[in-house]
């Protein structure tokens, strides 16, 4: 049975359902321990005070600002908590928008919404009514001692709540204007209908399954591997794909569609960029080129 991470109530208008909050990411990531490599010792981290070995007991650190270098605003405990979000347990709906308003960009982490024990018919009401109308509830709700502005959605009867990021908190395209093209580059007719052919030759419907983390696979079996003893192979060479020069654009573009038509959708990728040579190399074929010219 999952575990409830959270209980509250939505709320909107006079209707109040009772609901609890349940994970719906499982964390599939590898934890990896540190240790000294010689002997296999596990590394530990203390807390101390800068300039000394002397550890820090957990009771006597406070948070601070760093208003400049080595000069800080010390908080007690007390303030940060006058200043905490009010502890409600209330996820008020501030308004109802459209799913496709919503900029995928403010998106954060994902939980299932599940009915209170005796809230399940009003839990019904609400799914259907937001599944039906197709829209999306913009709400505030406080977790983990923190306000979150939240998105909740319906599907096939299940609300689920996606906590968001304020505006302030996404970096505006503005900011980038030192890194981003200047202007619109001035882009053949031709060369978007090809680009478009491409991207549509590529569309299918989406399958999460389809996509794996395939660096965990790998990781796992590298682990799995050492731990019975076997020989671990070394990494191949990658190589770092080729960019596509402006001239070379439409070609590029060809190419992928007709390999895509084709039924191989790996050509349809980026060229490697061709092996750089070494010094040992590139000296061995100067004295071949020498050699030559000596022979003749």
């Amino acid at each position: 049975m999952p575990r409830a991470i959270w209980s509250g109530t939505i709320s909107f208008g006079l209707l109040n359902v009772p609901i609890k909050l349940y994970s719906a990411v499982a964390r599939r990531g590898i934890s990896l321990r540190e240790i000294r490599e010689s002997d296999g010792a596990r590394i530990k981290h203390r807390r101390v005070a800068e300039g000394t070995d002397e550890e820090v007991p957990y009771g006597e650190i406070v948070k601070a600002f760093e208003i400049t270098p080595d000069r800080y605003v010390p908080l007690s405990k007390d303030e940060m908590a006058a200043f905490a979000p009010e502890k409600t347990r209330a996820i008020e709906v501030q308004d109802f928008v459209d799913l496709e308003q919503i900029d995928p960009i403010y998106f954060d982490s994902p939980y299932y919404l599940a009915p209170a024990e005796g809230a399940e018919k009003a839990y019904s009401l609400l799914a259907k009514a937001m599944e039906e109308s197709g829209k999306v509830a913009v709400a505030r709700f406080v977790f983990r001692n923190k306000e979150h502005l939240a998105a909740l959605r319906a599907g096939d009867g299940v609300l689920t709540l996606t906590t968001m990021r304020f505006a302030d908190e996404v970096v505006p395209p503005s900011d980038l204007e030192d890194v981003l093209p200047e202007g619109k580059q001035k882009v053949a007719k031709r060369e978007v209908e090809m680009a478009e052919q491409l991207i549509d030759s590529l569309t299918t419907e989406f399958d999460p399954s389809a996509y794996r983390d395939e660096y965990r696979e790998q990781l796992l079996a590298l682990i799995e591997r050492k731990a019975e003893g076997k020989d671990v192979l070394t990494a191949p060479e990658t190589e770092e794909p080729q960019p596509t020069s402006a001239p070379d654009l439409m070609a590029a573009l060809e190419e992928s569609i007709a390999a895509v038509k084709g039924g191989d959708k790996g050509k349809a990728k980026a060229k490697p960029a061709a092996k750089k040579k070494t010094k040992a190399a590139a000296k061995k074929s100067s004295a071949s080129r020498s050699k030559s010219k000596a022979s003749k």
